[in-house]
């Protein structure tokens, strides 16, 4: 192959369980990326749509991670990259997860395949560790394994995907404001009292087990948040609102995407769902809120190659 466009999908991380360590694959919203051979060594960015970012390979996360797949192998050409960009930056759907995930996908595709699933998303992470000023694997691992998944370890690459019950859908709801990584991840408290570190590790537990039962009341009581909602619902606007409303709708469970502003909730029946999108909608729109939203299956495969030659 000489050139591949892939549909690198967003992402769900934390699920309020699971901080940096949860993650979910999103099925309608994404990145087309187009990466193609050239003649001479290195990477460039051609192009990019949807959202004005920078070109600059050393400022960009798909530039970033590509540079960082590259050093690990000897090849005397190079690549350039097309970006039309379907997620908003700083939208807590994994934006700059799903063009550096995208990006390193379709360059080991053209150069069939040296790098297992566990490489890719080492080379991703440079990219998110740009943005956000540290290293994590949440966004990048679903978006590049598909599914439902939980970062065991850092240090070595480890990943488990997990089951995904088959009725399990998202809701995603985003007030249009934007928040960055970064500054997201600085109202995180350092230190954490033990008894919430207690209870949240049982809240995962639970929440991995209500996965492979498929029960959903066991989801419901799993998926909370007593360590970092507390301190990042203060930068979205009607937090409490939308989960009480979404809540009274039927939801599974309600929490922050990544680090916001996006609002998941959870639910296994479709007219549930649409209740719900509609609902907080409307409540967004009676506060003069702009905001949008989707409903969402779990994507089980992750990055999709939409055409090659």
């Amino acid at each position: 192959m000489d050139s591949i466009k892939v549909f690198s999908p967003g992402s769900i991380t934390n699920l309020s369980c699971g901080y940096d360590i949860l993650g979910l694959c999103l099925n309608n919203q994404g990145d087309e990326i187009k990466v193609s051979k050239k003649s001479s060594q290195g990477v460039i960015i051609k192009s990019i749509q949807g959202y004005s970012l920078t070109k600059d390979i050393d400022k960009n996360v798909a530039g970033i991670a590509a540079q960082e797949l590259l050093k690990n192998i000897d090849i005397n050409f190079g690549f350039e990259i097309e970006i039309n960009k379907g997620i908003r930056p700083g939208s807590g759907i994994g934006s700059s997860a799903a063009s550096s995930a995208g990006t390193v996908f379709a360059i080991n595709q053209l150069l069939e395949s040296p790098f297992n699933h566990l490489d890719l998303i080492k080379f991703s992470m440079e990219g998110e560790k740009f943005v956000s000023d540290s290293y994590h694997a949440d966004n990048v691992a679903p978006i590049i394994l598909g599914g439902i998944t939980l970062v065991r370890s850092l240090n070595k690459i480890d990943v488990i995907k997990l089951p995904t019950p088959k009725d399990l859908e998202v809701i995603i709801v985003r007030p249009d404001i934007e928040i960055k990584t970064s500054d997201s991840r600085k109202v995180v408290k350092k230190m954490i009292p033990i008894e919430k570190v207690v209870q949240q590790s049982a809240n995962l537990s639970s929440f991995v087990s209500s996965l492979y039962l498929e029960d959903y009341d066991l989801m419901s009581k799993s998926v909370v948040d007593v360590i970092v909602e507390e301190d990042r619902k203060e930068m979205i606007p009607e937090f409490d609102n939308i989960k009480e409303i979404s809540l009274k709708c039927g939801a599974i469970a309600v929490g922050i995407s990544g680090s916001g502003p996006s609002i998941f909730s959870l639910s296994n029946d479709n007219n549930v769902s649409n209740k719900i999108l509609d609902s907080i909608i409307n409540h967004y729109n009676e506060q003069d809120i702009d905001s949008n939203g989707f409903i969402s299956k779990i994507n089980s495969n992750g990055i999709k190659i939409l055409e090659s030659r």
